[in-house]
């Protein structure tokens, strides 16, 4: 055999692309002085950031693509489990990586602050279509903020490239994770048929029954062990479900989304429903995650400035708080309030259907 051709080996710098990578650390052309070993830090911190960003993006657009079907094959469903838990992992990852720029203590950053002019971590467009491609909506955000306007005005001014801006307007057509994901509740076979209003409203109307009847047992118990009179409890358990009524039954009529995911809950010991269960539970980690990214982001700055204005005319921490009181996946967060316990609800009808005998 001949030897191997020395000119179009596969190396590892150019797998990666080494060279090209590696010369990305110096500010943008004609930065004048060469950034310091701070501001490199800095600077190489926020590329990371910025490439997993790339790869949550990627994850979940795939998941995305697998549930925006009129029929989630089942094999699909761990499929989509694993981008999303690929997704929470990144975003532990990136939480723990605020520790390195801690690293940096407020002086260092104050030598080149100024710097940055007035660029934002708002402007990373990445983050803001990932946060698209989840479900977060404009109007939630604080202060109203319009990731697609503050890009656009970007754009016009030649800011930002227009494959970039194809890029978001595109991402912004797309249906979100949150939308696919209640559409896809809405198709739970709840005792063994999907999509019939009597069957969603019956069982509905038993499990507010079961809970009026559990809370009577928690008043009960409460009372006798010492722990509050029933005129102090009572309001409390009722008002629990008063809210579990409107959630499950707006306008008295079963929501098929929040009555499939109750389902999903309730009946965790089904064969048929464990996946969907996992995927519910796996994007309840990812938002978590998210959280916690977020509260990282504002501890760390907090440490680095205090109470000063962000560079993009924000007000810094104070801004990054609020960001903390992002829900996306509310429904899947809300439901978890009105559970009770198993063996407080009746068994499941059609239990056969879900490749499960109640008598086994």
């Amino acid at each position: 055999m001949g030897s191997e051709n020395p000119g179009i080996r596969m190396t590892y710098g150019n797998f990666l692309q080494l060279d090209e990578l590696l010369s990305l650390q110096s500010g943008p052309e004609g930065y004048d002085p060469a950034p310091s070993n701070h501001e490199m830090h800095f600077i190489v911190v926020h590329q990371a950031f910025e490439l997993w960003f790339k790869q949550v993006n990627r994850e979940l657009e795939e998941a995305l693509h697998l549930l925006n079907v009129p029929d989630v094959e089942e094999n699909k469903i761990p499929v989509v489990v694993s981008h999303l838990e690929r997704c929470s992992e990144i975003f532990r990852l990136l939480a723990s990586q605020w520790k390195v720029m801690e690293t940096l203590s407020p002086q260092d950053f104050l030598a080149f602050r100024d710097r940055l002019g007035t660029s934002s971590g708002f402007e990373s467009w990445q983050m803001r279509t990932l946060e698209m491609l989840l479900g977060l909506k404009s109007e939630q955000r604080v202060g109203g903020m319009d990731p697609m306007e503050h890009n656009r005005k970007l754009h016009s001014e030649g800011k930002l490239s227009d494959s970039v801006m194809a890029n978001m307007n595109r991402i912004d057509e797309l249906p979100s994770l949150n939308e696919v994901l209640s559409r896809w509740l809405a198709r739970t076979p709840v005792n063994g048929v999907s999509g019939d209003t009597e069957i969603l409203q019956n069982y509905v109307e038993d499990h507010l029954s079961s809970m009026v009847e559990h809370g009577e047992s928690v008043i009960a118990h409460m009372v006798k062990i010492g722990h509050g009179t029933e005129e102090s409890i009572r309001p409390r358990i009722e008002s629990g479900i008063v809210g579990a009524r409107d959630f499950l039954l707006p306008d008295g009529v079963a929501n098929p989304a929040r009555a499939g995911l109750l389902y999903i809950e309730s009946y965790r010991e089904l064969p048929l429903l464990s996946w969907p269960r996992r995927l519910v539970d796996t994007v309840v980690d990812l938002e978590q995650a998210m959280l916690l990214f977020r509260s990282h982001h504002a501890r760390m700055v907090e440490r680095m400035i205090g109470r000063r204005m962000g560079t993009g005319g924000s007000s810094g921490v104070d801004y990054l708080d609020m960001t903390l009181k992002y829900r996306i996946f509310t429904d899947l967060w809300a439901v978890r309030t009105m559970l009770v316990k198993r063996d407080a609800i009746a068994d499941p009808v059609n239990s056969n259907f879900y490749g499960y005998a109640a008598d086994n």
